[in-house]
């Protein structure tokens, strides 16, 4: 007798829109999908504590290997000033009608020096911890906020001995200071915003790592760190009379300016334009939302090769 062998019918898979529904009500979602902002605003929050574990962390392990150890977080900056003000207060002269000059080029390095190494260190953010972000799940934004975070501590520890240079210097103690309180704030949000702009970059194009030292370079000569813009954009200088104002809306000179009309007594708050502290907050509101939307567009790409 011949058996007749019974093959079972072919099975096929359920479409993919049946899928996608069945994960939709068990509650399951593609992995690595992009949250909604508001959602992914909230994540950040729930992971604050780790922003500044990290931060702390990275900047006790930054000067861990030298000898002097965490006084190179203000020995670094009051070197950079020391030899600016060699070459453009003594050798070209930039002091010139700039009264108290060493205060007023301290508290220019410092302060560029926090929006410097918080877009270096942004630009970085990605993908020089890709480890990290292909290890874990975690809110991608929260490496940039916290190297600016860190940024922003080491700032509060030059601020200590620009205060000393401050008080040495003649600078009486003033109200005003309490100004410099909103004026970080201001900044902080500008160069987190910066910072994850140039994150997302440096994630899709690592090379930019390279470039951005030239470019940063060229903007602190235009931001007025180590001469008086007002000065230098005088009606004697023979520059076009569109030039001063163009340099006096540069983000980075008007919270330098910011700082030191609040720390100066010679740069009396009284003195200061009103209209600067609306361009700070128009900066820090440009650079900190967009920023953060734009690094937020890509969150699906990170950690990806």
């Amino acid at each position: 007798m011949s058996q007749v062998l019974h093959t079972p019918p072919p099975t096929t898979a359920p479409p993919a829109t049946d899928l996608a529904a069945l994960a939709a009500r068990h509650g399951l979602s593609v992995s690595g999908a992009r949250p909604s902002l508001p959602r992914y605003v909230r994540q950040l929050w729930a992971r604050r504590h780790f922003i500044t574990a990290f931060a702390t962390a990275k900047l006790t392990a930054q000067y861990s290997q030298a000898k002097l150890g965490q006084v190179w977080q203000v020995m670094t900056p009051l070197l950079n000033a020391a030899v600016y003000y060699f070459i453009f207060g003594l050798l070209l002269q930039t002091k010139q009608g700039v009264p108290d000059y060493v205060p007023f080029l301290v508290t220019g390095v410092f302060i560029w020096t926090f929006t410097q190494s918080s877009v270096m260190a942004g630009t970085r953010a990605i993908s020089g911890n890709l480890g990290l972000v292909r290890a874990l799940h975690f809110p991608r934004a929260a490496l940039p906020l916290s190297f600016c975070l860190q940024q922003l501590q080491q700032l509060l520890f030059s601020m200590a001995a620009l205060v000393v240079i401050l008080l040495a210097f003649g600078v009486p103690p003033a109200p005003s200071w309490l100004l410099a309180v909103p004026a970080l704030v201001l900044q902080f949000v500008f160069n987190a915003g910066l910072s994850m702009a140039m994150a997302r970059l440096g994630a899709r194009t690592p090379d930019i790592a390279q470039l951005m030292p030239f470019v940063l370079r060229t903007w602190m000569y235009a931001s007025g760190v180590m001469w008086s813009i007002d000065h230098m954009t005088s009606g004697r200088s023979g520059l076009p009379s569109w030039v001063g104002p163009l340099l006096q809306a540069n983000p980075a000179a008007v919270y330098i300016d910011l700082m030191r009309f609040a720390l100066i007594d010679t740069f009396h708050a009284s003195q200061l334009p009103p209209h600067v502290w609306a361009i700070a907050t128009g900066w820090a509101l440009l650079a900190g939302v967009g920023g953060f939307v734009y690094f937020w567009k890509a969150e699906e790409m990170y950690g990806r090769g």
